[in-house]
């Protein structure tokens, strides 16, 4: 899914015709050399030593994923978007990785089949995310976690989750939940920003 900041609602935003474009923004694409890295530190930090089941859910043209995959995990990545999935097939080929279509807020997975769950700027976007959460905790196998990148954007009419809702959230569903402030560190996002940007880290 695209940067929140660009959209007012998730939802209303045709992805097919956005595919084409979608990683000419540093942080989707991750093609500036510094900003690549950058998320790949994020992740090797977020993500077990030792090789996982990753599901990036929302994963759009798949740059997260070919990161995680790199990183030596197994990733399925889930997009609602073809067009999305066709970039993200091509962009991990020759990876242990696979991108099916489908809802994100219920991917065609099996249940108790995966070590993470990548999210980043999807959960926002999708209508009842206390179900959502407690439906994707389904697909977590015991001790996984979720990793999930989320925000508010804006300033006359911001859109996002602020971070202590989806910390109120996770709450029941979790037994360790760290927070990570990412709005200072501008290599993420291929400049200074100056809204609310955040990485939510849970533990089940």
């Amino acid at each position: 899914m695209s940067d929140a900041s660009e959209w007012t609602a998730g939802a209303d935003v045709d992805w097919d015709a956005q595919a084409a474009v979608f990683d000419d923004e540093p942080d989707h694409g991750l093609r500036p050399p510094e900003t690549r890295a950058a998320w790949a530190a994020k992740l090797r930090g977020w993500l077990p030593g030792q090789p996982s089941d990753v599901l990036d859910l929302g994963c759009g043209t798949g740059s997260l994923a070919l990161l995680a995959a790199e990183q030596g995990h197994r990733v399925t990545g889930v997009d609602a978007s073809p067009a999305m999935v066709e970039r993200a097939r091509a962009k991990l080929t020759g990876q242990d990785a696979r991108v099916l279509c489908g809802d994100a807020a219920v991917p065609p997975v099996a249940e108790r089949g995966h070590d993470v769950i990548l999210v980043r700027h999807v959960l926002w976007t999708l209508p009842r995310p206390a179900e959502v959460l407690r439906h994707w905790r389904t697909l977590l196998r015991p001790g996984g976690r979720f990793v999930l990148v989320e925000g508010v954007w804006g300033s006359l009419a911001p859109v996002g989750m602020p971070v202590d809702e989806v910390t109120a959230l996770l709450a029941p569903l979790a037994g360790r939940i760290r927070v990570e402030p990412l709005s200072g560190d501008p290599l993420l996002w291929g400049g200074t920003v100056a809204d609310e940007r955040y990485a939510v880290l849970a533990e089940i």
